[in-house]
């Protein structure tokens, strides 16, 4: 599985993210790959702004619900299989089926509430967003990631570096 790595600017306004999204195009980053994000309603419709998926935390909601909800299903299963109901045989399978269960339900519902919460790793861009300035994510192979700083700092100085996130799987 290709790993990448999300890469984070702060641009000053959209003429520079037009110029920006030109660049990396020309880089042969895919547009699906990147992502604008700015002040509600300030985006023109040419630039690809961020989805839910970048915008809330539903997908850490999500994973924590897993966690939870898997942890939570095998204790309850466990009860099931040492104290049965009258009546009732359980097989250890038991344990595993709620473990799987909790998680499912626990994922579905913790991503539910984390849809309406906003993504807790751009909190340290709310204020340059609030004065107008543009976020960029940007997610590029890990083989690309210095070309890439290169090339942005190279023919963007006015584009302030936010740092990186850990690597993330290539999914669409």
């Amino acid at each position: 599985m290709l790993m990448r790595r999300r890469l984070y600017f702060v641009l000053p306004d959209v003429e520079c993210a037009r110029a920006m999204l030109n660049d990396l195009l020309l880089a042969r980053i895919e547009c699906r790959h990147i992502h604008f994000l700015s002040k509600r309603d300030s985006l023109p419709p040419d630039l690809p702004e961020a989805n839910v998926l970048q915008k809330t935390d539903i997908v850490h909601g999500a994973q924590m619900g897993v966690v939870i909800g898997a942890v939570v299903g095998a204790v309850a299963g466990g009860l099931l299989v040492f104290f049965p109901p009258e009546g009732a045989t359980l097989m250890l399978m038991t344990v595993l089926l709620a473990a799987i269960g909790g998680a499912v339900f626990g994922a579905w519902v913790s991503s539910m509430v984390a849809s309406s919460v906003p993504n807790s790793r751009l909190k340290g861009f709310e204020r340059d967003m609030a004065d107008g300035k543009v976020l960029m994510m940007v997610d590029v192979p890990m083989r690309r990631v210095r070309e890439i700083c290169e090339t942005i700092a190279r023919r963007h100085p006015e584009a302030l570096s936010g740092g990186f996130e850990p690597t993330i799987p290539a999914f669409p």
